[in-house]
């Protein structure tokens, strides 16, 4: 049996049939197939204006200038997530300090997140912007996050990289609603797929036009925002420091097509996440909790194992799965445990809750087209990891 990954991306000849017709057209990159995937995703999620760019890194970093996130600033994540959560941050010269997660969701506790502004306001340290993550999918509580944000004076990012086809309190996520920006990721493994590529979803303009700008290294054709009368037709202006961020046609062509089968995609990661939920009903292990505000785009499906109960290590575990050809991987290392994050100054155990979930974390197989027959091979592995 060939290895089953953890996640993988779904492609069919509508797809292969949407990126042909681009190579046959004149535009490969800044054609009309990224304002139209744009505009599919903003219809989706009900955002009145999306910025598309070759990774959610590009969008997180652009959306952190666009909110004015630079040296001296003070930007808080989760510790449990992908280092580009937090490395935004530090593109811009700001510092970064992470809150610890809540012991059901994984994603950043609201709890510790009132406690540790309530202790930064005392010292004058409080945040610029706050950027939670919806890890695996599930959305964070971005009404209670939004209410400390009106009462703190922050700005929001939402990490929405996992989230693309979810729902929270019954509204897409993506609407902007609780936040200023909202990114998602086109990665492979995530719930649509651009081959790479990322999209900022703002519910303002201003954000909008600066975001588009800095995608494009600052380079704008708008007469309006030259400093001069333009020299003639030929004429453009770089105004700010910008970068080459922009998604091309082709990737926009993929990503188009994919969202026609966004929300069956995600429906499909429902049903095997039952299954699992089922089949893992009698091990020891802890299988993922759902709010019941939440709609979880399920990108990820992480259990989390009863140690004692086992008799094994984590490591041990983990690899004993990926003998049997399971491709499990652990979502994800605490950020600040990265070297290059130590040499900032920051402590392994610096979030208690992130630590004991990285003791026991593992993410098995989860994509739309894993059969019943894969997932059962999962499972079988898993029964007699645990019972050896």
């Amino acid at each position: 049996m060939s290895v089953i990954p953890y996640g993988r991306q779904e492609i069919n000849q509508a797809d292969i049939d949407a990126v042909i017709d681009i190579l046959k057209s004149e535009f490969l990159t800044q054609g009309p197939a990224v304002p139209a995937f744009e505009k599919s995703v903003v219809d989706y999620c009900g955002a009145q204006h999306a910025v598309a760019v070759n990774s959610a890194t590009s969008a997180l970093h652009i959306a952190c200038l666009a909110l004015g996130v630079g040296k001296g600033d003070i930007v808080w994540t989760t510790p449990i997530t992908f280092v580009a959560s937090a490395n935004c941050a530090l593109y811009c010269g700001a510092t970064i300090d992470f809150v610890d997660i809540d012991s059901q969701t994984y994603n950043m506790s609201v709890k510790c997140l009132e406690e540790k502004l309530a202790l930064a306001e005392k010292i004058d340290k409080l945040p610029k912007v706050v950027i939670p993550v919806h890890l695996c999918g599930q959305p964070c509580d971005m009404a209670s996050i939004y209410a400390l944000s009106q009462k703190y004076g922050f700005q929001i990012i939402e990490d929405a990289s996992h989230a693309i086809g979810g729902k929270y309190k019954g509204e897409p996520i993506g609407n902007c609603r609780y936040s200023d920006i909202t990114v998602f990721s086109f990665h492979p493994v995530k719930i649509i797929t651009t081959a790479e590529g990322g999209m900022a979803m703002t519910n303002d303009a201003q954000l909008a036009k600066r975001m588009q700008l800095l995608r494009s290294h600052g380079i704008t054709r708008d007469e309006n925002d030259m400093t001069h009368t333009p020299d003639g037709p030929w004429y453009y202006q770089q105004i700010d420091l910008g970068y080459n961020y922009r998604m091309t046609d082709l990737q926009a062509a993929l990503g188009l097509s994919q969202m026609q089968r966004l929300d069956e995609f995600v429906t499909k990661r429902h049903v095997i996440a039952k299954r699992y939920d089922q089949l893992l009903a009698d091990l020891p292990v802890y299988t993922p909790w759902q709010h019941e505000d939440s709609y979880s785009g399920l990108h990820l499906y992480v259990i989390r194992l009863k140690l004692t109960e086992i008799g094994k290590t984590h490591r041990q575990v983990f690899e004993a799965l990926r003998e049997f050809d399971i491709g499990v991987n652990l979502h994800y290392i605490p950020v600040y445990h990265q070297p290059y994050y130590q040499s900032l100054g920051l402590k392994t155990y610096y979030c208690l809750e992130a630590e004991q979930y990285y003791a026991e974390a593992i993410s098995l197989p989860m994509y739309p087209n894993l059969t019943e027959m894969q997932q059962d091979a999962v499972i079988a592995a898993l029964k007699e990891t645990c019972s050896k």
